[in-house]
């Protein structure tokens, strides 16, 4: 089992910036990916940003340029930099682990931009 450790979320202008944090409770010796997927309501879940094991990243198309995803692997934590918020990045964030053929979910954290 993996256990996650996360913080950021919160209330943020327009245009401002915000960090999250997650960080696995344990090594992950079958890491695949690792990443955020955001829910905002009434819409799908969708995956927002993603390392990979070869040191990939995925992003999706509308946070390009903005967010920026980092990996720790001392740490077994990611890091997304939140920058340029908009209304629309509105949603429940929530980090992933993806070990092998396990999903494991964060609690998730809110993130609200205000207009």
């Amino acid at each position: 089992q993996v256990q996650f450790v996360e913080s950021g979320g919160g209330l943020v202008q327009s245009g401002g910036s915000m960090r999250l944090s997650c960080a696995a409770s344990r090594r992950t010796p079958s890491f695949y990916s690792m990443g955020w997927y955001r829910q905002a309501p009434g819409k799908q879940r969708e995956l927002v940003a993603a390392v990979y094991v070869a040191d990939s990243a995925y992003y999706l198309e509308s946070v390009k340029g903005r967010f920026t995803i980092s990996r720790d692997n001392a740490k077994n934590a990611v890091y997304l930099q939140m920058n340029s918020l908009k209304p629309e990045d509105t949603a429940v964030y929530y980090c992933y682990l993806k070990e092998g053929d396990t999903n494991y979910w964060g609690q998730g954290t809110l993130v609200t931009v205000s207009s």
